[in-house]
Parts: structure tokens; sequence; C-alpha cells
């Protein structure tokens, strides 16, 4: 094969590979099946780290709702499919770590002078009357990390907290400080430790995370209303030091930042992406992901509300609206064993298909749903679970692999839950059935890009 052939074949391979994920979504507020244990992705408070071209996502883990259980990491190379890798911390019998201790708002950064992954965390009692920063460190990013301790940076009150590295590798702690202000405070050259304050603002905002772009700091933040959703704010400057502006909203006014709280602010070629959780205080196991494209020129920043996007590309930041999409309602399909045609006045047509799965292997079969072409793609799957806990379904697409998805609690209206499959041109067949004899969720309606 000649040199010129072989370069137009890696030409049309990475071609052929953008297409087979030209329509994978990033869908804000519903439940994220990870690829391999099938369960909802439990990372809030996160960040993302990459390293080669794997993005490491690290968040708290809050299946046991708000007492510390573990520190996620999840990996992922479309920023869309997310895999279990392990937990960075796991809760021990005393100490900071100990039962009925807070660990919030973990943030990974990479040393580069040390060779160490460094990750700080909002450490407090159960009142939250500690304040305090922790510390632990590893030489893998998605390793077990060694705890160092806890303090008080320069001896000030510290809760919602980010990290930030600047292009000189000069490390900076992001730290509320309940009684004074939001403080920017640099780090030493190993960032174990805090070493000298170089900003803080007298108005309370919390969960910080700073964004550089062309010579401009951006530093999103939220307002203080406990885990009710606030329309968060922006400041702008040239330099860590200050001048910075007047804080600003960048979601729709009087939106609450689409009912969801800063965590991140991921940088992505020519864009970044706004990373919020959409917090369930009641429940804080079902919280869920918020993630946006931020549209920036200058020293202004906007974020509109989407259902559904597409990111086409991880390294230039290019993205697209949601695609068009055919509906397929769930009281038209062949439903077999128990299932069965429900009410549900919320639910597209006022019906939907329940009672899938269960001692009787209840199923629900979809046999003509159509693509334009052969892709890997995000159907959107609208249901319900009264439950407390998340519901599991199987899904077979075409004769293949059981694939699993979870639902995470939802009652009232449907809400969304993610589905990564493979299509083929013309014609599909997807069947939805129960695992290991529990209940799915019911299903109100899949949303399938149409190409």
């Amino acid at each position: 094969m000649t040199r010129f052939s072989v370069a137009r074949l890696a030409t049309t391979v990475l071609a052929l590979g953008a297409a087979v994920n030209a329509s994978l979504q990033i869908i804000p507020g519903a439940t994220w099946t990870d690829t391999n244990t099938g369960k909802h992705v439990q990372a809030h408070g996160a960040g993302i780290i990459k390293v080669a071209e794997t993005f490491y996502m690290i968040g708290e883990d809050k299946t046991e709702g708000s007492a510390f259980h573990n520190i996620n990491c999840y990996s992922s190379t479309n920023l869309v499919e997310w895999s279990y890798v392990g937990a960075l911390l796991t809760r021990g019998e005393s100490g900071d770590l100990g039962p009925n201790r807070v660990v919030e708002r973990p943030k990974v950064v990479y040393n580069k002078s040390t060779g160490q992954y460094v990750l700080y965390l909002h450490i407090d009692s159960s009142d939250y009357g500690d304040a305090k920063v922790g510390v632990a460190t590893g030489s893998e990013v998605c390793g077990q990390y060694s705890y160092q301790g806890s303090f008080r940076p320069l001896e000030h009150q510290s809760r919602d907290m980010g990290l930030f590295v600047d292009d000189d590798e000069t490390g900076y702690l992001l730290s509320e400080d309940r009684e004074n202000g939001l403080r920017i405070m640099q780090l030493s050259p190993d960032y174990l430790t805090v070493q000298s304050e170089t900003y803080m603002w007298e108005e309370n905002i919390e969960s910080p995370a700073i964004l550089k772009r062309d010579g401009v700091y951006y530093m999103f933040g939220s307002k203080l209303t406990g885990w009710d959703p606030n329309d968060n704010v922006y400041s702008t400057a040239t330099s860590l030091s200050g001048p910075w502006s007047s804080w600003q909203t960048f979601a729709d006014e009087g939106s609450n930042t689409y009912a969801s709280q800063t965590t991140f602010i991921l940088p992505l070629g020519n864009t970044a992406i706004y990373m919020g959780d959409r917090w369930h205080s009641d429940n804080l196991m079902r919280s869920t992901y918020i993630w946006l494209p931020l549209e920036i020129s200058a020293t202004t920043v906007r974020m509109a509300n989407r259902v559904n996007w597409i990111l086409e590309d991880v390294n230039t930041g290019a993205w697209s609206p949601g695609p068009e999409e055919n509906q397929y309602e769930g009281e038209d399909a062949t439903l077999g064993n128990d299932a069965r045609v429900i009410s549900c006045s919320a639910c597209s047509g006022g019906e939907a298909a329940g009672y899938i799965g269960g001692g009787a292997g209840g199923t629900v079969l979809f046999a003509d749903v159509r693509s334009d072409v052969d892709t890997r793609t995000t159907i959107r799957v609208k249901y319900l679970n009264g439950d407390s806990g998340e519901r599991y379904s199987g899904v077979r697409v075409n004769g293949g692999e059981v694939q699993r998805m979870a639902f995470l609690p939802r009652s009232g209206d449907p809400g969304s839950s993610t589905l990564h499959v493979d299509l083929r041109a013309g014609a599909n067949e997807i069947v939805v059935e129960g695992l290991d004899g529990g209940w799915g969720g019911d299903l109100d309606r899949l949303m399938v890009p149409v190409s």
C-alpha cells in the first residue's frame, strides 16, 4: 500500500469514527448509566482531569446520603459514556474520613515537579463546624490515594472549594470563607499547603470554579442558598490578584441556573463546558448532572438551557444542538408476559408501558425503530420510577447482548434515562426487560435520533 493510500485510509477511518459517534448526546438532568456497573454515575461535586486521551471524572458517592461514603473515579474518552474505575478514598473507622463526616467537592490536579496527583477536599463535621480542606496524594490519577490530613488554609474557614493551575504551573485554592468571603490562595510548589492569599471577594459566593481563556480569568460560583439552586454568577479579570469585575449571571435570569449549582468548568478546545449538580436534598443519590456548553465572547459569558446536545469533537470542543428524533410510545409497543399498559396523566398520550420485569418477566418490544445510518447514538428513554431507589432494566438491540440501564427515582412527570446503543440503517428491534427478577422503570416513550 502506498504512503498516499495509507494516509487516505487513516483519514477515512477518522472520518468514519467521527460519524459513528455523531449523535451520542449529553442529556442534562438524566439518569447517566455507567458502562460497566450499570448504575447511575455517582460523581457529585465533581472535577475532571485529562490524562493522555482519557478524561477522568472524580466526585462524591451519594448512595448513602450526605455522610461520606466514597470519592469515585470514572473514565471516558468522549465525555458521554463513562466507566467506573474505582474509589480514590473510602470511609474509614474514624478521623476525617470516618462515619458521619462531610467530604465534598473533590478536585484533582497533577504536580509536574513531584510527579504526584494531588486531591483537595472540603472536610467537615456533620454540623459544618470544622470548615477545613483535606489533602491526599496518589501516583496514579485513578488509583489509591494516601490521605495527608486537613487544615484551615491560612487559619481561615473553608467550605466549598476548587482548584486551579495556571499556565506557569502555579496552583491555587479557591475557598469559600463564610465569615469573610470567597478567597483565591496560592499553593506551595508541591501543592500540599497554602502559602499566601491572592485575592478575596467580600461577597459570599460558594462552589467556585475558574476558567482561563485568551488571558482572561473567569470565576464562576453560586450564591448561598443551601441545597436549593439560585442564579449562579461569574466575575472576570486579567490577573488573579484583580481587579475583578462585578458579579453577573450567565444563565437566564430567574432560571436558578436551570436548577443546578456550579461544580466545575471544563475547558475544551475553543469552548468550555459548564458542569453543575442538580441536587435532590431529600434523596441525594438521585441528584443528577447539568452539563451545558458556554458561549464566551471577550468578558461576556452566556449559557442556554438544552434538553440534549451533541459534543462533536472533544479536541476542538465543537458541538451542535440535539438531533431530530422519532418517538416510539411504550403503550404502542408489543408487551409480553405481565407487562401492560398503565395510566400516566403526565406521559405522552396519557399512558405508558408498566410492570416490566418482576416475577413474570414482563417485556416490551419496539419492533421498528428507525435510523437513517449505521451509527452509535443516544436514545432518550422517558420513564417513571415511584421507588426511593434505582430500578434497572436489561436492553437488547437487534438480538445482541443485554445492556443494563438505570432509572433514578422519578414520579409525577417522566424523567429521562440515557441509553447508548449501536443502530443499523433501517429497522431495528429493541427489547426492554427486567433484571434479576426486579422491576424496571415504566416506559413512556423512546426518543431516537433519525440520523
